[in-house]
């Protein structure tokens, strides 16, 4: 016979099974991480169908890993560092967990002055951190084109890596690596990559970006 003992005991037992179990059921119905791209025509892949573009190839990389995170692509045509700081308040409004910024490009062939957008690309991110303390960060390097000297030149390839550096950030160290300057991977433009360029693109991004992922996860 049970007593009055045993039998809370066993109550108590099942009460804390079962909320165990719904517990593991609400994280496994959990919503997914956010990913955040936030950059210019190269994410926003133009030219292409939006799909061909790097950061739906990284979704697809995430979903054949069964990984719960959602790519969200902000890239924007002709999106400068000044363009990015204005529009990243709204972008904010939605979670994010990890913010993979890809943006100076349009700075560079512009001229635009390096401490401008070093300042510039400095306030996203202090944004991004204030809105989300645990966001992750990484960082897409880019180059400038020589015409514009080359103490500019330097300059602006030292400002990504300098940036990681300052904000315990992945660096991607140059986003077109194996792409830039290779004339059957870019369209007429001789700028903006083919969708061979992307896929190529997308490997460069996903090295730096899966362990970043793991480790969220």
């Amino acid at each position: 016979m049970f007593n009055r003992k045993s039998v809370l005991v066993f109550i108590a037992v099942v009460a804390l099974a079962l909320h165990a179990s719904q517990s593991k059921s609400t994280a496994e119905r959990g919503e997914k991480k956010t990913i955040l791209f936030m950059g210019n025509s190269l994410a926003a892949g133009y030219g292409l169908n939006p799909e061909l573009a790097f950061p739906a190839l990284i979704q697809q990389k995430i979903d054949s890993l069964k990984w719960r995170y959602e790519v969200v692509n902000a890239g924007l045509s002709g999106e400068t560092s000044a363009g990015g700081l204005r529009r990243i308040d709204w972008l904010l409004r939605r979670k994010i967990d990890v913010l993979v910024l890809e943006l100076g490009g349009n700075d560079a062939l512009r001229g635009i002055a390096i401490d401008v957008t070093r300042k510039n690309l400095q306030g996203i991110i202090d944004k991004a951190k204030r809105a989300y303390p645990q966001v992750k960060m990484v960082i897409a390097g880019m180059q400038a084109p020589p015409n514009l000297g080359p103490n500019y030149t330097r300059q602006f390839r030292d400002l990504f890596p300098q940036l990681a550096q300052t904000n315990d950030a992945t660096l991607i160290p140059f986003l077109l690596e194996g792409v830039g300057g290779v004339p059957e991977l870019n369209q007429a433009d001789r700028i903006h990559p083919t969708s061979q360029g992307h896929r190529i693109i997308a490997e460069t991004v996903w090295r730096k970006l899966k362990p970043v992922l793991s480790e969220v996860q």
